[in-house]
């Protein structure tokens, strides 16, 4: 197969020095392969695509009915379709844009499934699962973590996703994939499977890169998951996170689409934002939160509001205070996550002391708060980290697995 390279040291320069400028996107940072991933397309386009070749339109509904319902691997098994029809999708699509490389467990029920792209681009996916009394773990509930890029290019100085800039965007394929291999490795023991039902409860878009520095493809992909002819999967089970891309906040507070919003916060004022976050000098909070309430009040939505706890940089009760107040004026809930350490960084969580009194300081003013537990510490939890472990590993000639 032949593919464009995208090597990261052949990327555009500005790919990497221009973090928070939203017109990256224009730049060529889309892999273009051979042939596109057959999860990239709607109904509608598909619909015409088999009409310009001279099928029926009813073929698309067989076809997207074995992709998100029956999940194959295979052409072949797509039984109701002739075979000289099936040999025209296999040479016109890619019915597997990922492949597994890894799948990292965790004592704490967490999974980190690395993916590798057709240009031997890797990504990471993550189950979260949420162990309930009396149900075990197959019926808990889950949570999927997924990526809309490889690498970042928003800098924030303490996520391991951008350590080596922005290589390129995935594809809304590539995006939906994610959720297929998920549901292939937790069908089998996912009871509501068996009704051709997401072997999952929950989206979150929070994994590598910035959703709404890749904006087309992160919706399209959002409509497919959402529609009937696709996974069906609920909009108010969808969450999308976002470093603050004020102009792409307002767009997509006018999508159809009604999926939930949580925004990457990290620091309570512009002087502390801006020293972990070099979006903020783009788009200051005089900005982004207002475009944050226009969110909310038209999708009706309560927003989350990201806030990871570093030591002696935003762990303060100033912070706190500031913090409450925001969040008390945008009617939001409040997630606070203590640093999860990364390889090569300095950064260092607070003491569990100094969490909860920090979290005091926001419940005292009525503000709903989760103080998260550290999750899949001992699998590389922090976004990103186990992608750049194997990529070197992998330069190195180490094996991988």
């Amino acid at each position: 197969m032949r593919v464009q390279s995208q090597r990261h040291n052949s990327d555009p320069p500005s790919a990497r020095s221009l973090p928070f400028n939203p017109q990256l996107s224009a730049l060529n940072l889309a892999f273009v392969p051979s042939k596109p991933a057959i999860y990239g397309e709607t109904l509608d386009s598909l619909t015409a695509r088999l009409k310009e070749a001279g099928q029926p339109a009813f073929r698309a509904r067989q076809i997207l009915d074995w992709l998100y319902k029956k999940r194959v691997r295979t052409w072949d098994e797509m039984t109701n379709l002739p075979r000289d029809f099936r040999a025209w999708l296999d040479a016109h699509y890619d019915l597997e844009p990922t492949s597994f490389v890894l799948d990292r467990q965790s004592g704490d029920e967490t999974d980190k499934l690395l993916l590798e792209l057709r240009d031997r681009s890797l990504i990471e996916t993550v189950i979260i699962r949420a162990p309930m009394e009396g149900v075990g773990v197959d019926r808990s509930r889950k949570t999927i973590c997924i990526s809309t890029q490889v690498g970042c290019a928003m800098g924030c100085k303490f996520c391991a996703s951008g350590l080596e800039g922005l290589k390129r965007n995935l594809s809304a394929g590539e995006i939906v994939h994610q959720l297929i291999q998920v549901c292939r490795q937790e069908d089998a023991h996912t009871p509501r499977a068996r009704s051709e039902l997401a072997s999952f409860d929950n989206i979150v878009v929070m994994g590598m890169g910035e959703p709404l520095h890749n904006y087309d493809a992160i919706v399209r992909a959002l409509t497919i998951v959402n529609a009937e002819w696709g996974l069906g999967f609920g909009a108010r089970r969808i969450t999308l996170s976002t470093s603050g891309l004020v102009p792409k906040i307002l767009q997509l507070a006018d999508e159809p689409l009604g999926i939930r919003l949580a925004i990457s916060l990290h620091g309570a004022t512009d002087a502390v934002r801006e020293r972990i976050m070099p979006v903020n000098k783009r788009y200051p909070l005089a900005e982004l939160l207002p475009a944050v309430k226009t969110f909310s009040e038209k999708h009706g939505r309560m927003v989350t509001l990201e806030f990871i706890l570093i030591e002696e940089i935003n762990d303060s009760l100033e912070q706190a205070e500031k913090l409450r107040d925001i969040a008390y004026d945008l009617h939001a809930h409040v997630n606070l996550i203590p640093y999860n350490t990364v390889v090569g960084l300095p950064w260092k969580r607070p003491s569990i002391t100094r969490q909860e009194k920090f979290a005091d300081v926001l419940r005292r003013g009525g503000v709903s708060v989760t103080l998260r537990r550290e999750k899949g510490h001992d699998i590389a939890a922090a976004c990103g980290q186990l992608r750049l472990q194997t990529e070197k590993e992998r330069n190195a000639g180490v094996p991988v697995g």
